[in-house]
């Protein structure tokens, strides 16, 4: 790995990125919706994060291609800061879409995935700072919790859907039900793909 002030910049930057993920999950997993109005106001709110997030990404890029010398494979810096906004993107369509539909009660496979998607995004959060430290192998610990919050996920998805056929009988409701926790599911998906880029980043450079 190649250390030096300068390089150290753009762990700051995937530090930021990460920040903004864990913020936006927690936002996202503690904001409780009661009616029309804080759909609009968790929408907004959401989007703000996803826009902050692009900042954070179009500030990384310039960065990188103005410097010759990066601590890691720029290659790496640019996937890891993708695909940790990938996660946010992902958290922030959920949002739109449950203000699309007017979903205001939230039942109770939405607030697991939820919750574990925090979780996972409070791991790769620890896993970021301990990069900014140069301590990559301590890294994998993270990165296993992250993709085993992926497989509860994966599970919970399962469990969702079948209780969704097998109780819910308004077909509209089945559909915008179904279609959430599969992107719910889906963002699960985003932070494992940041767990892979870790443990590449790891394999690449410990």
């Amino acid at each position: 790995m190649r250390l030096g002030k300068k390089n150290d910049t753009f762990f700051e930057m995937l530090l930021n990125i990460a920040n903004n993920v864990n913020e936006c999950s927690i936002y996202f997993d503690d904001f409780k919706i009661k009616n029309a109005t804080d759909l609009k106001t968790f929408s907004a709110e959401m989007k703000a994060y996803e826009t902050k997030g692009d900042t954070y990404i179009h500030q990384i890029i310039v960065e990188l291609n103005k410097t010759f010398i990066t601590p890691i494979e720029r290659e790496d810096i640019l996937e890891l800061a993708n695909k940790m906004d990938d996660v946010l993107d992902g958290m922030e369509q959920c949002s739109a879409t449950f203000e699309m539909y007017s979903i205001v009660q939230i039942d109770e496979f939405m607030v697991k995935f939820v919750k574990n998607i925090r979780s996972a995004t409070n791991e790769i959060l620890k896993a970021i700072q301990l990069l900014s430290r140069k301590k990559l192998l301590e890294m994998r610990v993270h990165a296993i919790q992250v993709k085993d919050y992926e497989s509860q996920c994966d599970a919970l998805l399962r469990t969702s859907i079948k209780e969704l056929f097998k109780n819910e009988k308004d077909p509209i409701k089945i559909i915008q039900f179904k279609e959430i926790y599969e992107m719910l599911e889906a963002v699960s998906d985003s932070a494992q793909d940041v767990a892979n880029t870790l443990e590449q980043i790891i394999m690449g450079n410990a």
